[in-house]
Parts: structure tokens; sequence; C-alpha cells
């Protein structure tokens, strides 16, 4: 687990991707009984990259991770696959160009929202507001001028346009699976005053009824539940359980999950409120019933 987003070491940038595979190679070298001088002559280069690699500081060559499993005694070709899948994923997210690196006030939402552009797959806990994905542009609005983070019209006005242009992978082609859990507290929050939330719950009737967006509310009449610790979010890039990133963002600091030990506990929990949730069916209706209530 970590906190803080990307970070930097000259024109270097250590991603999340880019630690976890890295994390990787180093449990294989240390389980192989190898060194980093070692690693490094089977590659041609310097103890110093092995290091950078091991951190996550520098994008990975698929021969050097190839050499590498095949150093440290790796047979699993699936797994194999799996951390060039990762490499893959890592060179790709380094070097595109995205709007949102263009977007000031974005901060360290950057690194999300590059990993959010080529996700295939998010689950959403929301325990105090409706998912960024699925808020209207005055529900964003309305958030913007509550917070401390922003007190000019015009940087309201940027977030405003950059949660908008988000929600683009919704739509197209090959739509963004989304599946939203969220508390029944959060629907019945009136942000932004009464006509505001109903056109936001109104909004979020419409979108539930795409073929890749699942919405679930817990409702108050569960009681207490294992989700009060806090709202995160899932990100998979390729089958359900593959590849997922954790995310979920305090006060004062964010905290990346990118461990698979770390991810199956946040899994689990995730599943385990989907279970205790609505159906989506019930769900759209107690939506359309607190909305027809404001």
């Amino acid at each position: 687990m970590n906190r803080g987003t990307s970070e930097s070491q000259g024109n270097r940038t250590s991603t999340v991707l880019g630690r976890r595979l890295g994390r990787e190679l180093y449990k294989l070298r240390t389980a192989a009984g190898k060194t980093q001088l070692q690693a490094a002559k089977e590659i041609s280069a310097t103890s110093t990259k092995i290091v950078k690699m091991e951190s996550g500081w520098v994008p990975m060559r698929d021969p050097d991770i190839r050499v590498l499993c095949e150093f440290y005694g790796v047979t699993d070709a699936q797994f194999v696959t799996g951390l060039l899948d990762l490499a893959r994923l890592d060179r790709e997210r380094r070097k595109a160009k995205g709007w949102w690196q263009h977007v000031p006030t974005m901060g360290g939402l950057a690194e999300y929202v590059a990993m959010e552009d080529v996700a295939t797959h998010i689950r959403t806990w929301q325990l105090a507001l409706i998912p960024g994905l699925l808020q209207t542009a005055d529900y964003v609005r309305a958030l913007g001028v509550s917070s401390d983070s922003w007190t000019h019209p015009d940087e309201i006005e940027v977030m405003v346009a950059s949660r908008i242009k988000r929600q683009a992978r919704l739509w197209g082609d090959e739509p963004l699976e989304f599946h939203a859990v969220v508390w029944e507290g959060a629907l019945r929050q009136v942000t932004g005053g009464p006509d505001v939330m109903r056109s936001q719950l109104d909004h979020l009737l419409e979108v539930s009824q795409l073929s890749n967006v699942n919405v679930q509310v817990l409702p108050f009449r569960v009681g207490a539940h294992p989700g009060f610790s806090g709202s995160f979010n899932l990100i998979s890039f390729a089958e359900p359980g593959a590849l997922d990133v954790g995310y979920a963002e305090g006060v004062a600091s964010t905290v990346w999950m990118e461990g698979a030990d770390g991810n199956e506990t946040y899994s689990r929990l995730f599943d385990r409120l989907s279970r205790l949730s609505l159906a989506p069916r019930d769900s759209v209706n107690l939506i359309d019933a607190i909305s027809k209530g404001m």
C-alpha cells in the first residue's frame, strides 16, 4: 500500500503500475536467492538499473522481463504474460498525452484519471457522494462551491468540465464497465438544493439503464455495515480481478492499494456490500421514490 500519487525522481516517474511490477520482480529475485548485481549481468545492465526497475522508476522492456523471469526460475507462462501485460499498460500510461495532463487543477487526481482512461472495469463504493462518473454538472458545481480546494469560480468550472469529460468512458464502442454501490445517505443528502439533487437522481436513473452500468443502493435498513470505514475504487485493466489497483481518497492523502492481498481484501468487502445492497431493479425504484420526494 502506498500513500500519495506518482512520485518523481529526476526525469523519471514512479507510477502505481510500475511499482507493482517492480515489487513482483523483487519478490521473484529474492525468492530465487539472486543479487541485484547478478540480475543486472543477465540483462547486460548495471545494478542501478535493477534498483530503478524494482522501485518502479523506469518503464520495463519485455525482453528484460522475460530474461529475468527465466533467470529467477519462473516456469508459469501465464504469470509471465501477466507481468508483460502490466509492463505494457505501464508504458502506455507513461507516454500517454491525455487531456488531463493539461488541466492545472487536476493535481494528484491525474494519475487516477490516467488509469481510469485505460481501465476496462471499475467498482466503486461511495459512502457520502454520488460516484464521480455519474454526477451532473450542477452537482459537481455544488460540491466545488462547498469545498475549500477551489475558491475562484473559474477553477470550479474547470473542475466541472473535467468531471464531465471523464464520463465519456461510459459511452462509445468500448465503454467502461462500471459497478457502483452507493449508501442511501448519499442519495438523500440535498447537495446544491432540491432542484439540483432531483436532477442528479433523475440522471442516475438514466445512466443506470446503460448495459455497462450497474447501480446498487445500500439502504438504511441494513443498519451497521462494513463500509463505514470509507469509500474506495477498484480499477481493473483486463478480466475482472486481474491487475486490480485500489484507490481511496482521504482528506489529506491518497491511498493506493497495489498489493494482491490488499486488493483481495477490498474486493471481498465490495462483494459483501453488493450482496447487502438492493438488487438493481429495487435500487432504481428507491432512487425514483427519493427523487419524487424531493
